[in-house]
């Protein structure tokens, strides 16, 4: 009869002791159902977890050549780049940054970054800045989070999720990390995770305040967030040659 009953579970792996129980009654065994479940435990038998599958909730509407940044703190560009230390240990980098004024507003460092400490994040940054009206991300699992987007809600931030499979679309967040890789991953070595956050610092202090950037006709990008933020001024437009000079840094790497 267990022998039986293996076959049966090897046929209906979603088929519990209970439905087991029943099947072997119609095939003429007299037996009770707490000897199956019994029987059922002591072989170890179970049926398989259910596998969830993932909830994409990108499109392309949402891509950074549909959906524009219109002025500071309109959309900001958040996501994920990876690194090692000299010995080998996972550096994981969250990035945030202002698609119009490109200013990095976050670069941290660290072993693991979980949905939990993007939303602790997040709450330093809006008390230090406010809060932007859109933020543009990709579907990774500490994005799409069910309490993060509750919590985006209540603070009236509208996430803009780019379509599976296709990073161009959160172009800005590309580019920075083309160049966050070629100037500082690709540069320094990487001691440890306490290294790691000190050079950050120093080098987001760099590019945001000294590094002149070329879409923004050579201007720093904190030179340019605070020609927007100057009295009468509003929103400043960008220069010409923005879209394609991303196009052209995304489409070559650089």
């Amino acid at each position: 009869m267990v022998a039986r009953m293996v076959d049966l579970v090897r046929q209906y792996p979603r088929y519990g002791y209970r439905r087991m129980w029943a099947l072997l009654r119609r095939e003429g065994w007299e037996v009770n159902r707490k000897r199956i479940h019994r029987l059922w435990r002591r072989e170890g038998l179970r049926v398989p977890r259910k596998v969830t599958k993932k909830t994409r909730l990108g499109c392309g509407a949402n891509a950074c050549t549909r959906r524009r940044p219109e002025g500071k703190d309109h959309v900001w560009a958040w996501d994920f780049i990876h690194d090692r230390t000299a010995h080998g240990g996972a550096l994981k980098w969250l990035t945030v940054v202002d698609e119009f004024t490109r200013e990095c507003l976050v670069l941290r460092a660290a072993r693991s970054i979980t949905a939990e400490d993007v939303t602790d994040e997040l709450i330093g940054l809006f008390r230090r800045r406010g809060a932007p009206q859109h933020i543009r991300s990709d579907n990774g699992p500490e994005f799409i989070a069910g309490h993060l987007r509750r919590w985006l809600g209540k603070a009236s931030v509208r996430p803009l999720y780019v379509e599976p499979g296709a990073p161009w679309e959160n172009g800005y967040a590309e580019a920075f990390h083309s160049r966050l890789r070629d100037e500082l991953l690709n540069v320094e070595e990487f001691a440890s995770v306490r290294e790691a956050k000190a050079l950050a610092t120093a080098w987001k202090e760099h590019y945001n305040r000294h590094r002149p950037h070329g879409s923004l006709g050579y201007r720093t990008p904190a030179e340019f967030a605070d020609a927007c933020s100057a009295p009468g001024l509003g929103s400043l437009a960008l220069p010409q040659n923005t879209l394609s000079s991303r196009r052209t840094l995304i489409a070559t790497g650089t």
